[in-house]
């Protein structure tokens, strides 16, 4: 009697042990689900997190020869120039969906110095030789800006990048930011950027 008693008791306490064991394990699960579910959110808000558009441009010495000292001071990889003009329909959508992203700002701010270029403007400023030329000058003579946005990279020297041009709009900011890369990592040297983003899918 004695030993079915014990067996019955022992028994009760393995079920018991077991319940809390399994609920436990459940409790774990959901919070695990949800960190997990509430990082994905964060990482999606972070993604999606906007500043102001003029955030995405350094602050303009109206000297490009001054620029590349500064670019190369702060370890910059290249000089980025986005040519534009006002009432450029294509250059709002740039600021409104693509370079107001703080992921893109963070990631061209960390590998570029960036500048913006009136492609109508009179104001002066100084050429990558030093030379003292206009906006407008600077754009259509040295460069051949006939279409805006135009995004041209430079090199340290003031020498465009080879594949370096991006005219018109990107479809995203995630096309924005493989051009990005495309040129930090060096990959323009060797490829279109064109061909780069049909090995990146």
């Amino acid at each position: 009697m004695l030993v079915k008693t014990l067996l019955k008791f022992m028994l009760t306490l393995f079920v018991v042990m077991y319940m809390q064991a399994f609920h436990a394990k459940q409790a774990e699960d959901t919070v695990n689900k949800v960190v997990s579910a509430n990082t994905t959110e964060v990482k999606s808000n972070s993604k999606n997190e906007t500043r102001e558009w003029s955030e995405f441009f350094d602050e303009s010495l109206d000297d490009l020869k001054e620029e590349k000292q500064v670019a190369k001071e702060e370890g910059k990889k290249a000089i980025l120039i986005m040519f534009e003009m006002d009432e450029c329909p294509f250059c709002a959508r740039m600021k409104r969906t693509v370079i107001n992203k703080s992921i893109v700002q963070d990631y061209y701010k960390k590998n570029f110095r960036i500048l913006s270029v009136d492609t109508e403007g009179d104001l002066e400023l100084t050429d990558f030789k030093g030379k003292i030329t206009t906006q407008k000058d600077f754009s259509l003579k040295q460069n051949r800006i006939r279409a805006t946005p135009v995004f041209q990279f430079f090199d340290l020297k003031g020498k465009p990048l080879k594949n370096g041009r991006l005219t018109g709009v990107t479809r995203n900011a995630d096309e924005f930011m493989l051009l990005g890369k495309f040129i930090a990592e060096r990959h323009n040297e060797k490829m279109s950027f064109s061909k780069y983003k049909r090995i990146q899918k």
